[in-house]
């Protein structure tokens, strides 16, 4: 047992609070003047579910105070696993902090930020004195459950969201452990197929979604990185998912700037070849994982069955 500490240094105290390991988020605001601001916050928490309110809180010697107070409602955007340099760029001071950001226009002007976790749009409900910081309660009024890997903070260092590997297999949504097969089962090549990829897939799904990157993103990216330039029906052949996705796909990449389209055929950008290739080191290390136990000759003759499967 540790001996606690009573002595209150406020970089030690930083650091002891760092163990406990937060989301983060931009808070938005747009006074009815038509001035805005967004402060990157990772004081975010729910309060109550009825009526629905949440809190966060602001340094009072922070310059957007002003705005907040008067501004009728904020926005939190939750932050995905891929908008690093979102936080980044509302934790620093500046005099326009929207001048090349996308946003659109949230209840009561605030802006809202593409592609998030999550965004919760609320009215200013109370304002409460917290020592150095406002802490302020809103109350949710509207809200969009957009499902990306959330960005997390923990120790002074960016994180990503895994599951426990002591609860992976029995994860909400997943089936569990394969039992020993018999019968008819035993020998179904189709129902070995989709329990082999069911498996495959509980620790690298995760792994994949931890990039900011939905299934569709991530594949689109792999392929366009080995083929620079496909058109949409092409793409949809190589990535095998419905046309509704894939194109909300290409649209979200494009606006990342991770592909380009040019004459119908979307093409990978330097930064999007960056992004694959983080991919296929994932992809590359899970394989490895998964077969290392299988002699080259045995894997050679399964590429050889997948590859015919595919063709057909």
């Amino acid at each position: 047992m540790t001996n606690p500490v009573t002595a209150f240094d406020p970089k030690a105290f930083r650091r002891a609070l760092g163990n406990f390991a937060t989301g983060i988020t931009v808070i938005t605001a747009r006074t009815p003047g038509g001035e805005m601001s967004g402060v990157t916050a990772n004081s975010f928490n729910s309060v109550s579910l009825d009526p629905p309110l949440i809190l966060w809180s602001i340094d009072k010697r922070s310059g957007s105070c002003r705005i907040f107070e008067a501004a009728t409602h904020f926005a939190v955007n939750v932050l995905a696993a891929d908008q690093i340099d979102l936080s980044n760029h509302f934790a620093r001071p500046s005099d326009d902090k929207f001048a090349g950001i996308a946003h659109g226009a949230g209840l009561g002007g605030a802006p809202v930020l593409p592609d998030c976790s999550a965004v919760f749009q609320c009215e200013k409900y109370e304002t409460v004195d917290g020592g150095d910081h406002w802490i302020l309660i809103g109350k949710v009024v509207s809200f969009d459950d957009i499902g990306r890997s959330p960005l997390l903070y923990h120790q002074g260092a960016y994180s990503v969201a895994l599951p426990h590997a002591r609860f992976a297999d029995n994860a909400e949504g997943q089936a569990p452990a394969l039992r020993a097969l018999e019968g008819r089962l035993s020998t179904n090549l189709y129902y070995l197929m989709t329990q082999a990829v069911r498996a495959y897939q509980q620790d690298y799904q995760p792994l994949q979604l931890a990039t900011g990157l939905r299934t569709g993103e991530a594949r689109m990216l792999m392929v366009l990185e080995q083929d620079r330039q496909l058109s949409l029906e092409a793409l949809l052949d190589e990535i095998n998912l419905p046309r509704s996705e894939v194109e909300a796909a290409a649209e979200i990449l494009q606006r990342k700037l991770l592909v380009a389209c040019r004459d119908g055929r979307y093409q990978i950008t330097a930064k999007g070849i960056e992004q694959a290739a983080r991919l296929w080191q994932i992809a590359a290390a899970e394989q490895q994982k998964m077969f290392s136990a299988i002699g080259d000759d045995e894997l050679a003759a399964f590429r050889k069955v997948l590859t015919l499967l595919a063709a057909n």
